[in-house]
C-alpha cells in the first residue's frame, strides 16, 4: 500500500528529496572516509615514529649490556606472533594490538638467539582521539544532511506547489472555466528571475486568455448569425404560408420551419453561453413532468416511474431538457425509448446503436458528425447548457446490452 502524502508532495518532490539525501550521504562519507584517513595515518605515524625510537634506545641499552628500560624487553609477553616473526627473521616492524586491555602501540626488532627485542608504547590516547573524531564526523554528517535535506525540500515543494497550482488552473481550463488564471507573480515583475515555472505559468495564461478570446468571437459570431436570419426567416414563413396547397408547398414549409428551429435553437444557445439566464424556480412533481413531456412529444415513449420525487427547480428548462433527450433518442436512436424516474434521477435510454465514442467522452460537440453519419445537432447541446443552468448533473453514455443511455441528476433540497 502507498504512503499516503501530501497533495504537494507528488513524484517529482519525493524523487528530489531522495536524490539530495543519497547525494548528502555520498559527499558526508567521502569527506568523513577522508578526514578519518588523514588522521588515522598522521596519528599512527607519530606513535609508530616515537615507538621505533624508543626501540632504538632499547637496543643500543641491550647491545651495551645495561639495564632496559620499563616497556621494553625480549619476547615479552604480549607481543603480536606476526611482529615476533618478523624480528625473528631479522626485521624491525610496528604494530598495533590490545595489551592488558588497552590499544598498545609495539615496535620489535632482532635479538640474540633468534629473540624479539620489543617496547611498547600505550596507544589509549591516539586511539581514543580517533574513536571522537570518528563520532564527530558521524554526528556532524547527520546535522548537515538533515539540514540540507530540509532546506532542499522546502525550496523543491516550493517549485512543486507553483506546479500543483498551474496543474489546477489548467483542470479548471479544461473543464470550461475560461476565467481561470495562473497570475504566478514572476511573471508580473519583470526585474524577477523568471524560471521554467513562470514560464508554463505565462503561457498557460496567454493560452486560456487567447481561447476565451476565440470563444467570444465565436459565441458573438453564432448570435449575430442567428439574430440576422430572423428576420428573413419571418419573411419567408410568411411567404410560404401564401403559397397554393400542394406537395411543393409542404417541402417549402417544412423546409423553412426547419430552419426557424434552427435558429431558435442557435438563440437559445448564445443565451447559454453568456451565462446569464435566470431560473424560475418552483417545485414540481417530476413523475407528472414526466409524463407531460413524453405527451408534448407525441412520441411512444415509455415512462417508468421507480421513485416520484418533488423537487425544486425551473419547470420551462426541465422540459426542455428531457424533452431534446426524448426526441435525440427516437430521432438517433432505436426503439423502444424509455425514460425512467428513480428519485432525484431521470433516465432517457433508447435500444439503437448508442453514443459515439466521443460524445461519452468528452459531451456533445456543435453540428458534429462522424463516420458520415448524421450529428445529433444542437439538441444535446441545448439540454446539457439548460442542465448546468438548472444546476443538475448530465451525463451520457452506453447501456451493457446496447442502446444510449443519459442520465440527469437534479440537486436535492440539501444540495440546493
Amino acid at each position: 500500500m502507498r504512503p499516503l502524502l501530501p497533495q504537494w508532495a507528488g513524484t517529482l518532490a519525493v524523487k528530489a528529496a531522495a536524490f539530495i539525501t543519497v547525494m548528502c550521504c555520498a559527499l558526508a562519507a567521502l569527506l568523513g572516509v577522508l578526514v578519518h584517513v588523514s588522521v588515522t595515518n598522521q596519528t599512527v605515524g607519530q606513535a609508530r615514529d616515537l615507538a621505533l625510537s624508543r626501540l632504538a634506545d632499547a637496543t643500543e641499552a641491550y647491545e651495551a649490556g645495561d639495564r632496559l628500560l620499563p616497556g621494553a624487553g625480549v619476547d615479552p609477553g604480549g607481543l603480536p606472533a606476526p611482529l615476533r616473526s618478523l624480528a625473528a627473521d631479522g626485521k624491525r616492524g610496528t604494530m598495533v594490538s590490545k595489551h592488558r586491555g588497552h590499544p598498545t602501540m609495539w615496535a620489535a626488532g632482532p635479538a640474540a638467539g633468534h629473540r624479539a627485542l620489543a617496547v611498547e608504547v600505550d596507544y589509549s590516547q591516539q586511539s581514543g582521539t580517533i574513536a571522537g573524531l570518528d563520532k564527530a564526523i558521524l554526528w556532524s554528517s547527520v546535522l548537515a544532511i538533515g539540514a540540507t535535506v530540509l532546506v532542499g525540500v522546502f525550496a523543491v515543494t516550493r517549485v512543486t506547489r507553483r506546479l500543483h497550482g498551474t496543474a489546477r488552473v489548467a483542470r479548471r481550463i479544461s473543464a470550461g472555466d475560461l476565467d481561470a488564471r495562473v497570475h504566478d507573480p514572476r511573471t508580473k515583475d519583470a526585474s524577477r528571475p523568471q524560471d521554467e515555472v513562470a514560464a508554463v505559468a505565462a503561457a498557460l495564461d496567454t493560452m486560456a486568455s487567447s481561447l476565451q478570446g476565440k470563444l467570444l468571437s465565436e459565441q458573438r459570431f453564432t448570435a449575430d448569425v442567428a439574430h440576422e436570419l430572423r428576420t428573413p426567416l419571418t419573411g419567408l414563413h410568411a411567404a410560404a404560408e401564401l403559397l397554393p396547397p400542394g406537395r411543393p408547398t409542404e417541402l417549402v414549409r417544412d423546409r423553412v420551419a426547419a430552419l426557424r428551429t434552427l435558429t431558435e435553437d442557435l438563440l437559445e444557445i448564445s443565451r447559454l453561453d453568456t451565462g446569464r439566464e435566470r431560473l424560475d424556480v418552483d417545485t414540481e412533481e417530476l413523475g407528472a413532468l414526466a409524463r407531460r413531456v413524453v405527451r408534448a412529444s407525441g412520441t411512444d415513449t415509455e415512462v417508468r416511474i421507480v421513485r416520484d420525487a418533488r423537487v425544486e427547480t425551473d419547470r420551462r428548462r426541465l422540459e426542455r431538457v428531457l424533452g431534446n433527450l426524448v426526441a435525440n433518442g427516437h430521432k438517433h436512436g432505436g426503439p423502444p425509448v424509455v425514460l425512467t424516474v428513480d428519485g432525484p434521477v431521470v433516465t432517457v435510454r433508447d435500444h439503437g446503436g448508442g453514443y459515439p465514442e466521443y460524445l461519452v467522452a468528452h459531451g456533445p460537440q456543435r453540428f458534429r458528425t462522424e463516420g458520415g453519419a448524421k450529428g445529433h445537432g444542437l439538441g444535446l447541446t441545448i439540454a446539457l447548457g439548460q442542465a448546468e443552468v438548472l444546476g443538475a448533473r448530465l451525463s451520457f453514455g452506453n447501456g451493457a446490452d446496447g442502446g444510449a443511455v443519459a442520465t440527469l441528476t437534479l440537486p436535492t433540497a440539501e444540495e440546493g
